[in-house]
């Protein structure tokens, strides 16, 4: 999963207005930010078989910190807890904490049978819908595109860059995903990690478009309707 865990990001803005669109992006996505880390680090290992599934070339052999249940559910708290310490906004604590929760469930739908309930073995679980490329991708133009409609119906553009920045960044991820759908497999596991990195730049550019974005009144939205 990938362009559906933005669109949780920008799904959440409506049930927490006050928290930054960068929060929910860091959040939705932590798992997959943590994991390049990980790889990197020798921690985790991923091996690139291409074919293993007609959507994705990836065989995660071992990413149990980043990416098993327990692990997320610590992550979700922790990330959470330390909103709510910095922002003292618990609706939003509890928010952000759901969003790096939900990174685990959504993979659960795409992923073959090798996401870890808890690190050291048990069993792994995943619906492996990367095995059919079309139902994959329909998914998560569904979850990015409900998404992003929440947020727009949520904000408006205050300027100019609220609308571009965010029309851009749109058009980036959809080509992220498209290239890694549809294009060649990475030539290494290193070089995976280190391109996957790049999954940090799209939180202070969400933090940025959400700057020049004010949240609408669900007052006023429901008096114009």
């Amino acid at each position: 999963m990938f362009l559906g865990h933005y669109g949780v990001a920008f799904g959440t803005k409506r049930a927490a207005p006050r928290t930054s669109l960068g929060t929910l992006t860091f959040a939705a996505q932590f798992l997959d930010e943590l994991w390049p880390v990980l790889l990197l680090l020798g921690v985790e290992q991923v091996r690139i078989v291409p074919g293993l599934t007609a959507a994705n070339p990836l065989d995660f052999v071992s990413y149990p910190i980043s990416h098993s249940l327990v692990m997320a559910i610590v992550w979700a708290l922790l990330i959470g807890l330390a909103y709510l310490v910095v922002r003292r906004d618990r609706r939003g604590a509890w928010v952000v904490g759901a969003a790096v929760l939900s990174h685990w469930f959504l993979d659960v739908l795409v992923h073959r049978p090798d996401l870890p309930l808890w690190p050291g073995g048990g069993p792994l679980v995943g619906l492996g819908l990367w095995s059919r490329v079309g139902l994959s991708m329909v998914l998560e133009a569904l979850i990015f595109g409900g998404g992003l409609l929440i947020y727009l119906r949520t904000t408006r553009a205050a300027d100019r860059i609220g609308s571009w920045g965010l029309w851009s960044m749109v058009a980036v991820l959809v080509l992220f995903f498209l290239a890694a759908a549809l294009g060649p497999p990475p030539p290494s596991p290193r070089a995976l990690a280190l391109s996957s990195l790049g999954l940090w730049l799209f939180v202070p550019w969400s933090w940025w478009v959400d700057r020049h974005r004010a949240v609408v009144s669900r007052h006023r939205s429901r008096t114009k309707r």
